[in-house]
């Protein structure tokens, strides 16, 4: 072989383990850790028309401030055969508080008090349900009306990003002027004790709430 093609297959071996090199390297510095502040990993929620994913909010802030709300008239709530209210998928989608995890539930959800540490205030919900409504097409009377976290914040819910967050219409037999009572609220009190006792995983609620309230509970074999 001549000098000049022992050069050539030198120089194209070298360029060929650089690449493969560089490749490696860019790979594993790609991703940030799920659940971490900023990161854009999501995780993949259940089958059954659920959300294609529940990507993680901005979790718990020391000062919340008013989020911007859909466009007026671009959600619509679906409504169950029994009449019951459920959000807009596209609009309503849920999110997750990145602080809520398997191993902190001690610390978080399942101690005792826990919610009310990162429960926005009044000040800034209130501008949110308004727009919020607008966002849905709500005229009814915003009293009787929850501006309910689709994940709700004891089962791991984001406490103000607005793909978690939707003004729930009162559900069947509800009392004019009586304020929000919504059967929602007692499906999520039973995944939370499903969750602390051990009995159902904290993916598997927050994914049946996020896919259909109604049938999270059957689901998940609690009823």
């Amino acid at each position: 072989m001549s000098v000049r093609r022992v050069t050539v297959a030198t120089a194209s071996l070298l360029l060929a383990v650089t690449a493969v090199g560089c490749s490696h390297g860019a790979a594993t510095d790609s991703g940030k850790h799920p659940g971490a502040l900023g990161a854009t990993t999501s995780r993949s929620a259940g089958a059954g028309g659920a959300p294609a994913a529940l990507h993680y909010g901005p979790g718990p802030q020391a000062k919340y401030s008013v989020q911007a709300q859909p466009p007026a008239g671009s959600c619509h709530f679906a409504y169950t055969q029994a009449k019951e209210p459920l959000e807009d998928k596209a609009c309503t989608p849920g999110a997750l508080n990145p602080k809520v995890t398997g191993g902190t539930l001690k610390t978080t959800i399942c101690r005792s008090g826990y919610t009310a540490t990162i429960r926005p205030p009044a000040s800034v919900t209130d501008a949110e349900k308004a727009a919020n409504a607008k966002s849905y097409g709500y005229t009814g009377p915003l009293h009787d009306a929850e501006f309910d976290h689709l994940v709700s914040l004891e089962l791991g819910g984001d406490p103000n990003d607005p793909r978690n967050l939707w003004v729930e219409p009162p559900s069947p037999g509800h009392k004019a002027g009586a304020g929000p009572n919504n059967p929602k609220d007692s499906v999520e009190s039973k995944l939370h004790t499903a969750i602390c006792s051990g009995k159902v995983q904290l993916a598997a609620a927050q994914n049946a709430i996020a896919t259909d309230w109604t049938t999270a509970l059957s689901t998940l074999g609690l009823t």
